[in-house]
């Protein structure tokens, strides 16, 4: 299917597309021509095609409307450019509507460009498909003539349609068929057998055709510019962006990332752009165990005592400030005896040594 174009090209870039630039040409119609990114049916573009042969052989590009209306068509009818701007390749040789246009009516139209659009569920995605090297595609079409009520004669064309190539099934099953070397387009323009057309109605399989997606706003025909063909790049981040470093603000209020070392994870004694580390704190990361079953190896664990031995309690002292203890050393300190005051009752003093020790009755008064 083709139900969207792009079409910006000059006159004598037509006729260089359809590989007839040597021959004497004459332009009919074409101050209707306006060139735009979003060709519609019911739009007017140059349609190239043979010479009627009574001034000899010659090339006309002629200006017609997309979307076929049969000459058949009733006077008072309106035209409907949206019913035939595409037909079947397959079934042209059937249909009254095409069999009595192949023999002389055959013609190419030529464009930059089309767009087809993708359906994902409810949505729609439209791209762009063109020639990687920007040449102009020519499309094999057929045109027609119809003169309405008031004796005006409207020259319409239609674009035949094939089956998609291998290349773009995916997105479509038609696609418009694509003329892609002057050998088919001598035979489609030229031929006088039905045999011969077959052989260039077929996909057009060449690596040549690529595509992009482009705005959905392709889907208004008043949209128009060069935004329709601006490529949609979806920017899809890398994971490792969603792990930001640390940033740490130095002295100077500048912004710098911390260094990290290959062994530990941990941050390096010295960052970027000369940000310094303190190298006490350093140690600290650095000598944390790996695991908790990991345990730091300590001195009381591997049996070597302190300076000074265990009886030297200055020497004891100074090393348990060393390991910053909250509580007092004296606490723990094995060279201290115990000292508890004895159990007192209030208002009596201490009984001798030798007093037996009051019950619990002794504190309640007799009644």
């Amino acid at each position: 299917m083709c139900g969207r174009a792009r079409c910006t090209l000059r006159h004598d870039d037509i006729t260089q597309a359809c590989n007839h630039s040597n021959l004497p040409t004459r332009n009919i119609q074409m101050d209707r021509y306006r060139p735009s990114y979003n060709v519609s049916p019911g739009a007017n573009l140059p349609v190239f095609r043979r010479g009627d042969g009574t001034e000899g052989e010659e090339a006309i590009v002629h200006c017609m409307k997309w979307g076929l209306v049969p000459s058949f068509t009733k006077k008072s009818e309106k035209p409907d450019h949206y019913k035939m701007f595409n037909a079947r390749s397959e079934s042209i040789s059937e249909k009254a509507s095409f069999r009595r246009l192949v023999p002389k009516n055959r013609c190419l139209v030529a464009v930059e460009g089309f767009y087809e659009w993708k359906k994902d569920g409810s949505k729609k995605q439209p791209y762009y498909i063109h020639l990687k090297d920007g040449r102009p595609l020519v499309f094999a079409a057929l045109f027609d003539s119809w003169a309405n009520s008031e004796g005006e004669i409207l020259y319409t064309f239609t674009i035949l349609t094939i089956s998609s190539s291998s290349a773009l099934q995916w997105m479509h099953d038609r696609m418009p068929v694509i003329l892609g070397d002057k050998e088919s387009i001598d035979i489609w323009l030229n031929g006088s057998s039905s045999s011969q057309f077959n052989t260039v109605l077929k996909p057009y399989e060449d690596p040549d055709l690529v595509w992009y997606p482009v705005t959905q706003a392709m889907g208004k025909p008043s949209f128009d510019g060069p935004e329709c063909i601006k490529e949609l790049k979806n920017e899809q981040k890398p994971i490792s962006k969603f792990f930001s470093t640390k940033v740490v603000k130095n002295e100077q209020g500048l912004s710098n990332e911390h260094e990290t070392d290959d062994n530990t994870g941990l941050p390096s004694p010295t960052g970027e752009e000369g940000l310094h580390v303190p190298q006490e704190e350093f140690t600290q990361f650095t000598n944390l165990p790996k695991s908790l079953k990991q345990e730091p190896e300590t001195e009381y664990k591997t049996g070597s005592p302190f300076q000074g031995g265990h009886g030297s309690k200055c020497d004891v002292e100074e090393e348990a400030k060393k390991l910053h203890l909250k509580r007092d050393f004296e606490e723990f300190s094995p060279d201290i005896v115990e000292k508890r005051s004895p159990v007192t009752k209030k208002g009596k003093h201490n009984k001798n040594p030798g007093d037996k020790q009051p019950t619990l009755f002794s504190y309640f008064g007799k009644s």
